[in-house]
């Protein structure tokens, strides 16, 4: 199994490039399910989650080529088995962002309940229900869902959904199903991350009908068929989030290429209130850090707010820097399982239920931890940077789940990083 070993201590300078987004390009190379004609995707990241996604998608019968340049071409005309099996499925969460288009282009779906970081609760049930308000016939059984529609039908019909709370993927599911259903969709209480957005746009370019995506309120005009496509990823405003944590952290100077700051504006709000120098430019993001900065108090939220996936990675930096901070936990139940391993560096972090209150210390000291989670690798990562003395990060397959070579870019921006077997 592989592992990091980091030796603290090094400023952080250079250029870095920013991928494509984990958590759009995976919607996306399911949403080539909704379509006979051939999709390309360009900017696809290269990262475990990406592989096990074409893994799932070709066993269903997809022709899937990759190119060394980040380029997929997906190729579901062939498609014979809209099923997503368990050992497939078990580490990804993502993938039951299959269930909609498969029910929605072939009327019929048999897919796994997902696995995933274990973080705390993350139910599927909101996907469902959307889906049985559009016609469907589902069933849990033995661990999978069970899809179909009414005999007599041929597609989902439109409806008016309203989710219980706010849902990255069952908003994509139900976008994408709605696409090809009769009618008119309207999905409230919709998320607003910048990848739905941008899954959306890739829909458009296939032919849906679709309004008001980035806002919490999406309308879908139902078409009888979809189109090939060629689509760019927009680029990871969580890997470009980590790497601004890291140089905050570290010290130094730092231009991320592609990065999007109107994608990060509450951590570049944080960022900057801390002591770092952020600036947005027309190509990327550049950031200047130097000397302690002050500890920052925040509560994750749905976005356009805080972000939970950067809570771990700004815990990190709020262990280093001058005062008390008190970060709230609001998503996700058991995301704290990271301050274990920070706590074991040395950081100085009391946990009260959702609450985390951390004292800002000078130095942190190197020691082996281990992650939990692929955003608790990140901040481990961050960690070991500014830690004294060497820092040993076991279960690094959480962190290949959803950066693309990081040892590789932060060693090229001059941090004394290397993968051991």
């Amino acid at each position: 199994m592989d592992k990091l070993l980091i030796r603290g201590g090094r400023p952080l300078q250079g250029q870095v490039l920013i991928s494509g987004a984990k958590n759009a390009a995976l919607p996306e190379l399911c949403a080539a399910l909704l379509t006979a004609q051939p999709v390309k995707l360009h900017n696809v990241p290269r990262l475990q989650d990406v592989a096990t996604m074409v893994r799932l998608i070709r066993n269903m019968g997809v022709q899937v080529d990759l190119a060394d340049d980040g380029t997929v071409c997906i190729d579901a005309s062939a498609l014979d088995q809209p099923q997503a099996p368990y050992e497939l499925v078990k580490t990804m969460r993502a993938s039951v962002l299959a269930l909609g288009p498969l029910l929605a282009r072939f009327g019929r779906a048999r897919v796994s309940l997902p696995g995933g970081c274990a973080i705390g609760s993350r139910p599927v049930d909101q996907h469902i229900k959307g889906l049985q308000a559009m016609g469907a016939q589902i069933a849990v059984e033995h661990g999978y869902m069970i899809a179909s529609l009414p005999s007599g039908r041929s597609r989902l019909r439109g409806a008016r959904i309203s989710t219980d709370m706010v849902t990255v993927t069952g908003t994509e599911n139900l976008l994408m199903a709605a696409c090809l259903a009769e009618g008119e969709t309207i999905l409230e209480n919709a998320a607003q991350e910048p990848e739905i957005p941008d899954l959306a746009e890739m829909l458009i370019r296939m032919g849906a009908k679709i309004e008001g995506h980035g806002s919490s309120r999406i309308r879908i005009q139902g078409v009888s068929s979809l189109q090939g496509c060629v689509h760019t990823v927009v680029p990871d405003r969580i890997e470009a989030g980590t790497f601004l944590c890291a140089v905050a952290a570290t010290g130094g100077d730092v231009f991320l290429k592609n990065g999007r700051a109107d994608h990060l504006d509450a951590v570049i709000e944080k960022l900057t209130e801390a002591g770092a120098s952020v600036q947005a430019l027309s190509d990327g993001i550049r950031i200047q850090s130097q000397g302690r900065l002050k500890a920052q108090s925040f509560r994750t939220t749905e976005y356009p707010g805080f972000p939970t996936d950067m809570q771990a990675q700004f815990m990190a930096l709020n262990a280093i820097s001058h005062g008390t901070a008190k970060v709230v936990e609001t998503i996700f139940e058991n995301r704290f399982m990271h301050v274990n391993e920070l706590v074991r560096l040395g950081a100085n972090i009391q946990i009260d239920g959702n609450i985390a209150v951390m004292e800002g210390l000078p130095q942190l000291s190197g020691a082996t931890v281990m992650a939990t989670d692929l955003r608790a690798s990140a901040s481990l990562v961050i960690a070991g940077l500014v830690a004294e003395g060497e820092t040993l990060v076991d279960r690094i397959y959480h962190l290949d789940r959803g950066y693309d070579r990081m040892e590789l870019k932060l060693r090229a921006l001059g941090a004394d990083i290397e993968r051991v077997h």
